[in-house]
């Protein structure tokens, strides 16, 4: 059974589940842990995500599952802006709510991710060395090698195409007009931020009532300064990575990468799978059983 939440952050509020641990088995003296989770790119809560918040939850772990400023249930504007730098802030407002709640341990906190978010708990971590560990699956750890990615797979006509209504909607919001939206996912040759093969099916798979297909065109600019792999070695709590080998939006590399230069220890999961294959069938279930078992190895008593 979850529970609503309502969680301040940056003078606005998040929308946000809690999912309660259905057993004690991970319980301590100071509560149980808590594994704070929020979505990739452009997507919400209700995206696919409850299925590894509720064997979270089986296992021992309560889980705070959460919508951006902006985004979903929660309150904000403007609407659907992607911007990794807000996301970022919002996991640090939840992460220092979740620390107040009762029954929760604040010293066994847990940061996930997935796709977009997956470099968001990288980079979060990085900033905070009293999160417990950190769980990312088919992460955007390099923003440089994902406009690379767009050039290979869309060319270069398509990415100054990108940037020209990027530029138009900064400009204009500059002068207090209206956001000058495109869509978050398109068929190849649209104009959208993600226009990969597998782009279109990949969202409806997991897309839940919450999801908007649309954001401000300047959510473009910022995308390849995103970059956690930078920040990798800042990271000394143990660390689950998820690889998607065949990931055509967030490039393995990238997270492999990020393994090598974590300091502490690391635990990698390669399955040779595209970017949206792990959130159903066999790789979800060979990846979400991994992750239960990494978590009790770092946050089960």
């Amino acid at each position: 059974m979850r529970h609503d939440l309502t969680i301040p952050s940056h003078g606005t509020s998040l929308a946000a589940w809690h999912v309660p641990a259905t057993t004690e088995a991970w319980a301590g003296p100071a509560g149980r842990p808590v594994v704070v989770m929020a979505h990739g790119f452009g997507c919400t809560r209700d995206s696919g995500l409850m299925p590894y918040a509720e064997r979270f939850a089986a296992a021992g772990a309560d889980v705070v599952l959460f919508d951006y400023r902006g985004f979903g249930a929660s309150a904000g504007e403007p609407r659907t802006l992607v911007d990794h730098r807000r996301h970022r802030e919002d996991y640090a407002a939840v992460v220092a709510h979740v620390r107040g709640l009762p029954g929760l341990d604040p010293e066994r906190v847990v940061l996930w991710g997935s796709s977009y978010s997956g470099g968001h708990v990288v980079a979060v971590a990085a900033d905070d060395p009293r999160i417990a560990a950190v769980v990312s699956q088919g992460a955007a750890m390099d923003g440089l090698a994902a406009v690379r990615e767009i050039l290979r797979y869309a060319g270069p006509r398509q990415l100054l195409r990108l940037t020209g209504h990027a530029l138009r909607d900064a400009a204009g919001h500059a002068l207090g007009r209206p956001d000058h939206r495109i869509a978050v996912v398109g068929e190849p040759g649209s104009l959208a931020a993600i226009t990969s093969h597998d782009g279109v099916d990949g969202y409806a798979a997991i897309a839940g009532p919450g999801f908007r297909n649309d954001t401000p065109a300047r959510a473009i600019l910022p995308i390849a300064t995103n970059r956690p792999v930078a920040r990798a070695r800042r990271l000394r709590m143990p660390l689950f990575l998820l690889v998607a080998a065949d990931d055509t939006i967030a490039p393995p590399a990238a997270v492999e990468r990020v393994a090598e230069r974590a300091r502490g220890r690391v635990v990698v999961e390669r399955l040779d799978v595209g970017h949206f294959d792990i959130y159903l069938g066999e790789p979800f279930e060979r990846s979400v059983a991994a992750q239960v078992e990494f978590l009790g190895s770092v946050v089960g008593r």
